[in-house]
């Protein structure tokens, strides 16, 4: 069903939650920081989403007024934006995958913008065999959008911010402790059961 067709404040929940990326509740109510119970009341209709309602619209970046009581459209609609011509190049990929940004205006220089780039597309630039001995000096574009892992980022080559402060590029899977994932690459030993604050998808990685 479309998400303009819900009728109750939770069904608009849910389907706001599955168009985020977030085909399990459970992995929904843990990126929120809200107890599994509460979520679920709020889901199931239980429970009203009252003071919740703006976290969640927040979260799920849709409108307050539709999530709580159905006015307008979910989403306003944007001017489609121009393709960008180029994108910012804000660091470089070292040992161990693990990316270092430059200065405090975070943009050292510009490149030419792969097709379907957007205006937060950034890249970085692979310095030695981190990625493997292919990938030197090549360029990795992304979505600097940092947001909590999503479903549709498992088995996926990401940039990932781990919650000791480290950005590393790593394939990301699923752990079996919830909330962990583990991290892989072809050069470098796995890491296991870590905690990640947000990820993006590596879009384009593209000789330079």
């Amino acid at each position: 069903m479309h998400i303009a067709l819900m009728k109750e404040p939770f069904e608009r929940l849910q389907q706001a939650r599955k168009e985020a990326g977030f085909a399990d509740a459970a992995d929904a109510a843990e990126a929120l920081g809200i107890p599994l119970p509460t979520y679920f009341a709020h889901e199931n209709g239980s429970r009203g989403l009252s003071r919740s309602g703006k976290r969640y619209a927040d979260f799920f970046k849709v409108s307050l007024d539709w999530l709580v009581g159905g006015k307008g459209p979910a989403r306003p609609k944007q001017a489609r934006a121009e393709p960008a011509n180029v994108v910012p190049l804000v660091g470089y990929v070292g040992a161990g995958a693990e990316t270092h940004f430059f200065g405090e205006d975070g943009q050292l220089d510009e490149v030419n913008a792969p097709d379907g780039s957007s205006d937060s597309t950034v890249a970085v630039e692979i310095r030695g065999d981190s990625l493997g001995t292919f990938f030197d000096r090549w360029l990795v574009f992304y979505d600097d959008v940092r947001r909590p892992v999503t479903t549709d980022l498992i088995n996926k080559l990401c940039v990932v911010g781990l919650d000791d402060g480290r950005i590393l590029i790593k394939k990301l899977q699923k752990s079996r402790t919830k909330g962990h994932f583990h991290l892989l690459s072809q050069t470098e030993p796995p890491i296991f059961d870590a905690r990640i604050e947000w990820a993006a998808k590596v879009k384009h990685l593209v000789p330079r």
